[in-house]
Formats: structure tokens, C-alpha cells, sequence
């Protein structure tokens, strides 16, 4: 009960906190003072205080949009460790459920930016479901290689203690594999080289044009819900760099608290050095993505 608890715990607590940290991490770069580390919280909670606009064109798709947008990755985290603490929710194949998971949030958010009718969201709900098609392959052949390692196909025990043997045994393989998963937390939620979530150019916006028409408690939760996202896509990249335990939940936790800010940080400083991608570039970059990961399999049936 503790665990879980944890658990929630960070996941509710923890995950505005992270682009808190990459916002910061990138105004020290530009010289700047930035937002303060707690500026998600503050806009979350505002946004839950407002009222709705409504266009009369828009269907109930479009209000379920921003509620599956927040409720699968909560429902994602269950199946995923957080660090050296269990998921709550196992079962063997529950990586097939995890990855279509966020496919089936990604329907419904590309869904209710088509229901709007506008032309310029249907644009960037295409570029959207592309680029997630092209970053699938990349994750279910890194969970291949790990289920290989493991012997289990199921996340709590992929992401458990035998990958302090497999470090030992197929550190190449996992090298490759913790870089493929970096580039598929950064390709999912939308951060440079692959979409500024801060831009306002009409013809580069690809996540955030899709969410223009929402406002109020139904933004609110588009953003909490990426949050989430990032944090539990960050929570595998995390327990792949650090796979010890303690043996004390608190501890743990505290050390898990911290590697996924360290995350933050170095994804703010990839934002910071890197320019975006020419569009044209992102599925090229993707495909090579693919290839890599396929080539860690390789390396580990060789």
C-alpha cells in the first residue's frame, strides 16, 4: 500500500514539476530569469478555475480529447516502475497494452482537433499520428531487446533487477536501446529537435496547434496530461540509467525524485544547444531511430 501510494504520489506531485525545471534549464542558457520552477502548477490550477468556449461545430470527441489525454497516463504509470519502486498494475503482455495506450490517447486528441473543422489543426494532427507511427516500431523493438534480457514480458519485471546483469552481459545493446527511448520521449512529447512547444509559427506548430481551440478545465487537463506523459516516458529512460535499489521506499523514491529532474535538466540543455529539425528531416531521423534499435537486436542474438 505504501508503494502504491508513492507511486501516485509522484506521478500527481512530481510530473508538472519537470517542465518547470526544462523551462529554467533553457532561460539559464538564453541569459534569462525564466518562469518559476513552479509555473505548471500555477497554470493548471488557473486554467481548473475558468470557463469553457465551446464552438458549436464540435461533437462530444472533442471534450474527450483532454479526458483521455489525462486519465491513460495515469493509467500507463500503474504498469511502469518508478525507479526501484514496483508498478502497482502487472501483467504479462502489458507492454503491448502500454504502447497502445498512448496510441489510443493520441486517436482521440488528433480526433477533437478534427472535430473542430479547421483546416490548420487537421494539419498538425497528421504530422502528429506520422511522426508516432515512425516512433512505434522504435519501442517495440527496444522492449524486445529487454524482454530478451529479462526473460518476461511484462514492464515491472523488464525494467527490474536483471538489468544490472544485463549491463554486464549486453551493454552495447542497451546503450542503443537508452538512446532509442531518449529520442522517443523527446519525439512524444513534442520537444526540440522535433516541435518547439513554445512556437507560434503557424507552419511549424505540430502538438500545439491541435489543442488551440480547448480552454478552461479541458486545457488544463491537456496540460497536466502531458506532464504525465513525459514523466512516465521518463521513468523508463531513468531505470535504464539507474537500475540499483536501496532497499528503503523512501530512499528510493527520493532517488528516483531526483534522477527524473536530472532528466529534465538534460532535456532542457538538448533544447538548448539543438535548433529544430527541418520537417522534412523528422522522419529521416525517425527511420534511422528504427534501424538502430532493430540493430541492438542484432547485437544481442549475435
Amino acid at each position: 500500500m505504501l508503494e502504491l501510494f508513492l507511486h501516485l504520489l509522484l506521478l500527481f506531485g512530481l510530473s508538472p514539476l519537470l517542465p518547470g525545471v526544462i523551462g529554467k534549464t533553457k532561460a539559464l542558457f538564453a541569459g534569462r530569469v525564466g518562469p518559476p520552477f513552479l509555473q505548471s502548477y500555477y497554470d493548471i490550477w488557473k486554467l481548473l478555475g475558468k470557463g469553457l468556449v465551446i464552438s458549436r461545430t464540435t461533437t462530444w470527441v472533442f471534450r474527450a480529447g483532454p479526458v483521455l489525454g489525462l486519465a491513460v497516463p495515469v493509467l500507463a504509470a500503474l504498469m511502469v516502475p518508478f525507479g526501484a519502486i514496483g508498478a502497482p498494475l502487472s501483467f504479462a503482455g502489458d507492454l503491448i497494452f502500454f504502447v497502445y495506450l498512448f496510441g489510443l490517447s493520441r486517436f482521440f486528441t488528433a480526433s477533437a482537433a478534427l472535430d473542430t473543422g479547421s483546416s490548420f489543426e487537421g494539419m498538425g494532427a497528421a504530422r502528429e499520428v506520422t511522426f508516432s507511427c515512425l516512433a512505434e516500431p522504435t519501442v517495440f523493438f527496444c522492449f524486445i531487446v529487454l524482454a530478451r534480457l529479462s526473460g518476461a514480458l511484462s514492464l515491472d519485471a523488464m525494467f527490474g533487477q536483471t538489468l544490472n546483469a544485463g549491463w554486464q552481459s549486453a551493454g552495447p545493446s542497451l546503450i542503443l536501446v537508452l538512446a532509442c527511448l531518449f529520442v522517443v520521449v523527446l519525439v512524444e512529447n513534442c520537444r526540440i529537435p522535433f516541435d518547439d512547444p513554445n512556437t507560434h509559427l503557424e507552419l511549424t506548430m505540430i502538438h500545439e496547434v491541435m489543442v488551440l481551440d480547448h480552454s478552461g478545465p479541458d486545457f488544463g487537463m491537456i496540460l497536466y496530461g502531458a506532464a504525465m506523459k513525459l514523466f512516465v516516458l521518463g521513468a523508463l529512460v531513468v531505470r535504464l540509467v539507474f537500475p540499483g535499489a536501496t532497499g528503503n521506499v523512501l530512499l528510493d523514491a527520493l532517488l528516483f525524485s531526483g534522477s527524473m529532474l536530472l532528466l529534465a535538466v538534460v532535456v532542457g540543455v538538448v533544447e538548448s544547444t539543438m535548433a529544430r529539425l527541418r520537417l522534412l528531416r523528422v522522419p529521416q531521423l525517425l527511420v534511422g531511430t528504427m534501424l538502430l534499435s532493430f540493430f541492438s537486436l542484432i547485437l544481442l542474438l549475435r
